[in-house]
C-alpha cells in the first residue's frame, strides 16, 4: 500500500506544530522544485497526489482548535496550488508494492527513476508533438513567506484608521462620506436606526454601544448635540475600548466638552477637540478653504499615538479645509461673536418670515441665503450655543443695546422732521411765546402783552 502522509505525521507528532507543517510544507514544495524527493520512502511521483488527497484530513481532524484549523487550511491550500505546478507532469510509471518501498533497501535504485528537464531538438519535438511534456496549472502561485505582499499590506493598513461615529444625524453622515472615501474603515452609533443609510454609505452600523466598542475602533467621535453629550458619553462602556482610545468631538462650543471629557474619560484616552466651521449646507459641493479649528487637549506619549492624530487631521488638511490651531477658550470667545450672532439674525428673520420677491436685490439674497442654512439646523444647536458659551449671554446683551440704540437713532430723526412741521414757521420768525412769571392757582391768564412776550433765539 502507499506510504500515507497520515502516517508520517503519526510518527512523528511534534509536526502538529503550526510552524513546523508549514516549514514541512516548504521542504515538500522545494524537493519538487528541485526534482527530488524529500524522504526515501516517499516517491516524488505520488507526493503531489497523496498531498491532495490526504491534506484535508489531516487538517481537519488532528489539529484541534478553530483557528489552528483556519491556519492550517490556508497552508494546505498554499500548498496545493504550488503543487500544481511541477516540473513534469508525465504519469507514474506503475511499480508493485513490493517496489514501492524498495529505495528504504536499495537508495540508488530511486534516482533512476527521477525526472529532468532537457532541451530537444526542433525534429525532437516535432516528434514528441502528440506527447504533453510540460503542463502549467498556476503561474505566480503564492508563496508561503511572501515579504513583498507582507510588506505592501503593512503599508497600506498604517495609513487607515478605524473610525467610530456616535451619533449618526446629518452631520455624522455628512463626515461618514469624507471618512469612507479617503479608504477609512468607519463604525456607527445612533439611537435611531441608520443602518439602510449606513449600508448606501459602506458604514457598519451599530445599534448597541457595546457592539461598536467591542470592534476597537482607533477614533471615538462623537457627532451629538451639544445638550446631549454628557448623557451620551456617559452611556459609552468606554471600558470595552482600546486603553489609549482617541476621543474626538465637533461641537460648535469648546470648553464645554473639554471639561466634559476631562471629567468623564480615564487619563490613558487622548482627547481632540475640533470644530469644523461648516455643515452639510455650506460644504455640499467642496470642503477647501473652509475653516477646521482644533485643539490637542490631551495626547499621549508615543510615535503611534501622535501619528494618529496627524492622520485624523489630514482627512480634512485633504480636502482643503484651513487648519487653525486653537485653545478652546479663544475659539469660543470668538465664535460668541460670529456663530451666535450669526445664528440670532437668521432665527430673528426667519420669523420675520421673509420671502422672494421679483425684485431681489443682492443683499436681500444673501439674507434669504442666511435663513435657510439657520433654520435648517435644530433649535436644540442654537440653544447649545448660547447656554453652553459663557460668552454668548454678552453678546446678546450687546445686540440688544445695539438695536435700543438704532432705534434712538432712528426715532431721534423722526422728532426732528416732526418738530419742524409743526413749529416751523414759529421758529423761522425767531420768536416764541414765554411767561414772565406763572400766575397764582385761581387766577386766569394774563391776556398778551409786549412785557409778556420775549424774543427767543433757537
Amino acid at each position: 500500500m502507499p506510504f500515507k502522509l497520515q502516517s508520517l505525521f503519526s510518527l512523528c507528532p511534534l509536526l502538529k506544530s503550526p510552524p513546523l507543517v508549514q516549514l514541512l510544507f516548504t521542504f515538500l514544495h522545494f524537493s519538487s522544485c528541485i526534482n527530488t524527493s524529500p524522504f526515501p520512502f516517499f516517491p516524488l511521483s505520488n507526493s503531489s497526489q497523496i498531498l491532495k488527497k490526504e491534506l484535508h484530513f489531516f487538517h481537519i481532524s488532528r489539529i484541534k482548535g478553530k483557528k489552528s484549523r483556519i491556519f492550517l487550511y490556508r497552508q494546505y491550500c498554499i500548498v496545493y496550488t504550488m503543487l500544481s505546478f511541477t516540473p513534469l507532469q508525465s504519469k507514474p510509471t506503475p511499480t508493485s508494492n513490493s517496489n514501492r518501498f524498495s529505495n528504504l533497501t536499495n537508495p540508488t535504485s530511486s534516482t533512476s527513476r527521477r525526472r529532468h528537464f532537457s532541451v530537444s531538438s526542433p525534429s525532437e519535438v516535432s516528434h514528441h508533438r502528440g506527447r504533453r511534456r510540460l503542463s502549467i496549472k498556476a503561474i505566480d502561485a503564492a508563496q508561503p513567506y511572501d515579504y513583498e505582499a507582507l510588506v505592501s499590506n503593512q503599508y497600506a493598513q498604517s495609513g487607515r484608521l478605524k473610525i467610530g461615529i456616535v451619533g449618526f444625524g446629518n452631520f455624522g453622515q455628512f463626515l461618514a462620506k469624507s471618512f469612507v472615501t479617503k479608504g477609512h474603515v468607519v463604525l456607527a452609533h445612533s439611537r435611531t436606526d441608520y443602518s439602510q443609510i449606513a449600508n448606501s454609505l459602506g458604514v457598519s452600523f451599530f445599534q448597541d454601544p457595546h457592539d461598536l466598542c467591542e470592534q476597537h475602533p482607533d477614533v471615538i467621535v462623537l457627532c451629538t448635540s451639544i445638550i446631549s453629550t454628557e448623557t451620551v458619553l456617559r452611556s459609552l462602556p468606554i471600558q470595552r475600548l482600546k486603553r489609549n482610545t482617541l476621543f474626538v468631538d465637533v461641537l460648535s462650543v469648546k470648553e464645554f466638552p473639554k471639561n466634559i471629557f476631562l471629567q468623564l474619560l480615564p487619563t490613558h484616552f487622548d482627547i481632540l477637540c475640533t470644530h469644523p466651521m461648516f455643515g452639510p449646507e455650506s460644504g455640499k459641493d467642496s470642503w477647501k478653504d473652509l475653516i477646521f479649528m482644533f485643539d490637542k487637549v490631551r495626547i499621549g506619549e508615543g510615535r503611534s499615538r501622535t501619528a494618529r492624530v496627524d492622520k485624523f487631521l489630514d482627512i480634512f488638511e485633504k480636502e482643503g479645509c484651513r487648519m487653525v490651531p486653537m485653545t478652546c477658550a479663544e475659539h469660543d470667545k470668538h465664535a460668541a461673536g460670529s456663530q451666535f450672532i450669526t445664528h440670532t439674525m437668521g432665527r430673528v428673520l426667519e420669523k420675520l418670515g421673509l420671502e422672494t420677491t421679483p425684485i431681489n436685490t443682492k443683499g436681500y439674497e444673501t439674507l434669504l441665503n442666511l435663513v435657510d442654512n439657520t433654520s435648517s439646523d435644530s433649535f436644540d444647536l442654537y440653544y447649545g450655543l448660547f447656554m453652553y458659551n459663557k460668552n454668548a449671554m454678552e453678546e446678546l446683551e450687546r445686540l440688544d443695546l445695539a438695536f435700543e440704540a438704532l432705534k434712538k437713532e432712528l426715532f431721534g430723526h423722526l422728532h426732528d422732521l416732526l418738530r419742524k412741521q409743526l413749529f416751523g414757521k414759529a421758529e423761522e420768525a425767531g420768536q416764541r411765546r414765554v411767561l414772565t412769571k406763572l400766575p397764582r392757582n385761581g387766577y386766569a391768564l394774563p391776556a398778551p402783552s409786549s412785557d409778556a412776550v420775549k424774543p427767543e433765539n433757537n
